[in-house]
């Protein structure tokens, strides 16, 4: 599944913001890869949490959410605001899928 391998955190980045999935190499988990959640007006029906709710509410009915870099991890769980290690940063094995 990997297309393109050996590239650094920067071209890696790239990938990401160009809509790609990521990975690396050195992970130990199996299957798990970055992906860009990308920025959203967010309505306030889809609020599920009362503290977002109120601030969509707040804001004329929507939220203006900006975007983020999720995680599928290891155990299959999805990880929203995923940051870079400095051994991530550093590396020059990550692969886009």
């Amino acid at each position: 599944m990997e297309q393109t391998t050996q590239l650094n955190f920067g071209q890696a980045l790239e990938a990401l913001k160009n809509g790609r999935f990521v990975s690396r190499a050195g992970w130990n988990g199996k299957g798990m890869y970055l992906w860009v959640l990308p920025a959203a007006k967010v309505p306030v029906e889809w609020c599920k949490e009362a503290h977002l709710k109120k601030l969509a509410e707040d804001a004329g009915g929507a939220l203006d959410c900006l975007p983020s870099i999720r995680m599928k991890t290891a155990d299959g769980k999805v990880l929203t605001g995923w940051l870079a290690s400095q051994t991530d940063m550093f590396a020059e094995d990550w692969c886009i899928l």
